[in-house]
């Protein structure tokens, strides 16, 4: 059997035992107990419902992951590749366009297999905890600008990256290079052209909060592009807060929710912490390591593109580049998922340090902590999270570890 098939298989197979396994260690960590710091945050209620959105949401991931695994098997193995390849093939003599009909029925198909599972998620179990404040219009139009944007913007980064593996020399690091321009300039266009179709941006409002906030970036010297308050509340009560882009297009969002629910210091300790990142220069060092990252794939990428074999495993008995740069992606996983791993143990770090910006500059590690636990419950966050799943998914620490390392400047302020 083909060698590069076995390995694929196996890591598929693989994956889906790790995530099985965690999440059902994640499961059993739950406590009845409400821990010392939500006493009196938390009722009894209150936190058991926490809980049983933590239940549901795993027993729908895993029985999701159990479609998708054999799906995705039955796809591999009966030939749905070569199917897709002979169609790409049928619509055009030119290999981009193939590319592009190659990998716009990939998509469709997973939009189309995927849409069940979003609904369920949406007006289901989102539903059932109060969250869900998505219309069936907003949905469809989500759905719908995603996909202009695959078009508008995928498409075309699909297609420069194929002409230039056919046709100029060390492809791999031109295509990098592209890429990475490219890159930069969507972070920097995002907040102004593609966040806003999804959410409208209003400047928040003269008053105290926008006096306070001011006045604090004031104080760290840091100049703000924009403070913006945005409708999350029109698909989820739940509560965040971002900083998005950089240079003259960076822009400070809240949600509609957070302002709602919270003090004007709690908000000012939010929005210290977003001001930490940048301070800090965690948000450059992100840039950084993810342009490099990608450098590495590229050049990996290109001591497989050429394989037979790994175009047998799928069931194409030429090399089509196109179909070449999807398949790379089952390779590639196990190293994604260890770059996602140490990026994790990174942006925990960072997490860390944007709450000690917060604390040692507002003088008020008392009103981040209040923050979060109110996001906490508001959010039915999960307060227990077994170590395992800490490790391998999450991007900030569990917030008792975070309480906890405030409190400490909580001591220091005290004496």
């Amino acid at each position: 059997m083909n060698g590069y098939l076995i390995f694929i298989l196996a890591l598929l197979v693989f994956s889906w035992l790790i995530s099985l396994i965690v999440e059902t260690l994640n499961v059993r960590n739950l406590s009845t107990e409400i821990p010392a710091e939500f006493q009196g945050v938390y009722d009894d209620e209150k936190y058991a419902q926490s809980q049983r959105y933590l239940k549901d949401n795993t027993r729908f991931g895993q029985v999701q992951a159990g479609i998708m695994l054999p799906l995705t098997i039955a796809f591999i193995l009966l030939g749905g590749f070569r199917w897709i390849n002979n169609l790409a093939q049928a619509a055009s003599e030119h290999m981009i366009v193939q590319g592009l009909v190659f990998g716009g029925i990939l998509i469709l198909i997973g939009q189309i297999i995927g849409l069940p599972f979003s609904i369920y998620s949406t007006f289901v179990i989102e539903e059932k905890y109060g969250f869900n404040k998505t219309t069936w219009k907003t949905f469809v139009l989500d759905i719908l600008k995603g996909l202009l944007l695959t078009v508008l913007l995928g498409a075309p980064i699909f297609a420069l990256i194929l002409w230039i593996f056919s046709s100029v020399a060390n492809a791999w690091l031109w295509a990098w290079g592209a890429l990475s321009v490219i890159q930069l300039f969507i972070l920097f266009i995002a907040p102004v052209v593609i966040l806003p179709l999804f959410n409208k941006f209003t400047p928040l409002e003269a008053g105290e909060l926008r006096s306070e906030i001011e006045e604090f970036a004031d104080a760290q010297k840091y100049k703000l592009s924009g403070i913006f308050k945005i409708d999350g509340s029109k698909r989820s009560t739940k509560s965040n807060a971002y900083f998005t882009g950089f240079g003259k297009t960076k822009r400070i969002a809240l949600f509609d929710t957070l302002i709602e629910k919270h003090t004007t210091g709690e908000l000012v300790g939010v929005l210290a912490h977003e001001i930490g990142h940048c301070k800090l220069g965690h948000i450059k060092k992100s840039i950084v390591i993810s342009l490099a990252s990608s450098l590495m794939m590229f050049f990996i990428l290109s001591l497989f593109i050429t394989k037979g074999g790994l175009y047998a495993a799928f069931g194409i008995d030429s090399t089509p580049l196109y179909a070449g740069l999807i398949f790379f992606g089952f390779l590639y996983a196990p190293i994604s998922m260890i770059l996602g791993i140490a990026g994790n143990i990174l942006s925990r770090k960072h997490e860390f340090e944007a709450d000690a910006f917060a604390a040692e500059t507002t003088n008020e590690p008392g009103e981040m902590i209040s923050a979060l636990k109110k996001l906490s419950v508001d959010n039915l966050s999960n307060l227990t999270p077994h170590p395992l799943k800490v490790f391998l998914e999450y991007s900030h620490p569990p917030v008792l570890e975070r309480i906890k390392a405030l409190r400490g400047f909580e001591t220091t302020n005290s004496h």
